[in-house]
């Protein structure tokens, strides 16, 4: 086979006072890179904390040129199917499409004018470290905006697939050496800010930062996300 697969697992953990350092998630990832650039992301996504769990199955095809080409995503909600569906980027078309099918939204199709955009939002967190390949950090510490189109807007994309865009801030904050379960690993720090009037789906995005390893394969170590979430997020497998 030609391409490369980078897979692992990531532990999530609450930072609340009444689960301080409990496990409430978890998630395993898969990169498949490809000898022509492009990228096939899959994730499996277990959320037990808040009630209802959440498990989200992806599986994201990036193209060459980083820009994404199709999505596939499954999801439940307290163990009941909650919706599934397929988002696609037509670039000669220059349209987003959607098909996707929930019991509480029936058959849904859409399209729309994509225009300029950067990236899918998956919600995996392995996706979110992945996205910071965007950033040039030759630049040095800088923000820049992103606008993103993404199978739903809740912050744990626990709604039936349909069309939403959003525009978040990426900082890259700089260099630094992260220890975690799966090892020590150089990594550059990001950090997502959700400046946006409405805020995503409606309510503010705490800031989010990321260390992500400092390499091509751009694989998210550690995660913290305070406010009203308190997250963190920690690689615990790696291989590749």
């Amino acid at each position: 086979m030609k391409h490369r697969n980078v897979r692992g697992k990531i532990r999530y953990t609450s930072a609340k006072p009444e689960m301080a350092g409990k496990e409430r998630g978890r998630e395993w990832f898969n990169f498949s890179h490809h000898a022509d650039g492009s990228v096939i992301m899959s994730a499996q996504c277990e959320i037990e904390d808040p009630d209802p769990a959440v498990l989200r199955n992806i599986i994201c095809h990036i193209g060459p040129d980083r820009k994404p080409q199709n999505l596939l995503v499954h999801l439940t909600l307290g163990d009941e199917f909650l919706g599934s569906g397929w988002m696609a980027y037509d670039a000669k078309g220059d349209r987003i499409t959607c098909e996707s099918y929930g019991p509480s939204i029936g058959c849904n199709s859409e399209s729309r004018k994509a225009g300029e955009f950067d990236a899918f939002g998956t919600h995996p967190i392995a996706g979110d470290g992945f996205t910071t390949r965007l950033m040039d950090v030759s630049k040095g510490p800088h923000r820049r905006k992103l606008r993103f189109f993404l199978p739903s807007p809740d912050h744990r994309g626990a709604t039936p697939p349909q069309i939403a865009e959003l525009e978040m801030v990426m900082e890259y904050v700089g260099e630094e050496e992260k220890t975690v379960e799966a090892g020590t690993f150089q990594c550059r720090h990001y950090r997502y800010v959700d400046d946006s009037d409405d805020g995503m789906g409606g309510t503010r995005h705490p800031d989010f930062d990321m260390w992500v390893t400092a390499d091509d394969d751009s694989v998210l170590v550690y995660g913290s996300i305070d406010g009203y979430m308190m997250n963190r997020y920690e690689l615990v497998e790696l291989e590749r």
